[in-house]
């Protein structure tokens, strides 16, 4: 046999080997792909599963705590590691915060935090209260704001609402819009700020407490005629939960600070901004305003599912 047939049959060998080595790997590739196409909507399936077990679990929790503070026993708060923040909102001298909506959006979207500082504020700066009257209903206020009456919670109309229906803001990505029926005869908008922290399932039909007589306010693009009131912390917002057998409607205060709500609060008189800073979750994660917890009456206190210590707003 010549050299020159046997320099071709290596070079034959050679590329043999390399065609069965194009072939295992792309074989690899075809089974990892299969595998892939099986496992993907098994581990989505499992995933959306773990959601809703927790969710569960955390209503379980709840109730058991509203049950145990109804009957008297004290709630302890266990230390929670916290982690690291890169961006932390801090409220700003001559510019107060008003709401938990703009706030989180501050945090989360540092490409928007004129806009949204601008639509907070108009519910607080100095603006003029609008001639109408606020809408109507049960708990609806009868108080006219007068500027004798002491600055404490009973100025403020908080009340419970359903969410109706909610919608992901058209134009900001960490807001949410809802209607929400307050037991006036017909819904009212509310922008919320909570998308980073509450599912859109989770929002939908359930009942909180909502602060009704702030001055409505423009939320990029979207007018807000209230507040949803949450604890709040830079790293997480939670919804305050009314107590069972809360009915749409139900007037929050508290016994300490008897009172009817203003009508419609003053921006000029910065009545929420002086409140605000003595609202607060206690040790047990009661609403309480200086002390006094925040109550329906003859049915029991707001609390917050595990935010104990915490800003209300």
């Amino acid at each position: 046999m010549s050299a020159a047939t046997i320099q071709k049959l290596v070079q034959r060998a050679k590329q043999a080997d390399d065609i069965i080595a194009q072939l295992k790997a792309h074989i690899e590739q075809v089974k990892k792909a299969a595998a892939l196409s099986v496992s993907k909507p098994e581990e989505t399936r499992v995933s959306a599963e773990n959601e809703t077990l927790r969710a569960k679990i955390e209503r379980l929790k709840l109730t058991l705590v509203l049950t145990e503070i109804k009957n008297g026993v004290k709630q302890i708060q266990l230390p929670v590691k916290r982690p690291k923040m890169e961006a932390v909102k801090t409220e700003t001298p001559g510019a107060p915060t008003s709401n938990v909506q703009v706030k989180t959006e501050n945090v989360t979207k540092e490409t928007k935090p004129k806009q949204e500082k601008q639509a907070k504020a108009a519910t607080t700066e100095d603006k003029s209260p609008d001639d109408g009257k606020p809408k109507g209903g049960k708990g609806a206020p009868t108080g006219d704001g007068d500027a004798d009456r002491p600055i404490d919670i009973s100025r403020l109309d908080l009340r419970v609402g359903k969410i109706v229906d909610v919608k992901k803001h058209p134009d900001a990505d960490s807001l949410y819009v809802e209607e929400v029926d307050l037991g006036e005869g017909q819904t009212r908008t509310i922008v919320s700020g909570l998308v980073k922290h509450v599912t859109l399932e989770e929002m939908q039909g359930r009942l909180a407490v909502f602060m009704c007589n702030l001055k409505a306010a423009k939320m990029r693009g979207v007018m807000s005629n209230g507040m949803i009131m949450c604890a709040s912390s830079p790293e997480k917002v939670e919804i305050l939960v009314p107590p069972p057998g809360a009915q749409i409607g139900d007037r929050v205060n508290t016994k300490e600070y008897p009172g009817e709500p203003d009508a419609l609060l003053n921006p000029k008189k910065k009545i929420w901004e002086t409140i605000k800073p003595d609202l607060k979750t206690d040790a047990n994660k009661v609403a309480a305003y200086k002390g006094a917890q925040l109550r329906i009456e003859g049915k029991g206190p707001l609390v917050a599912p595990t935010k104990a210590n915490t800003q209300i707003s």
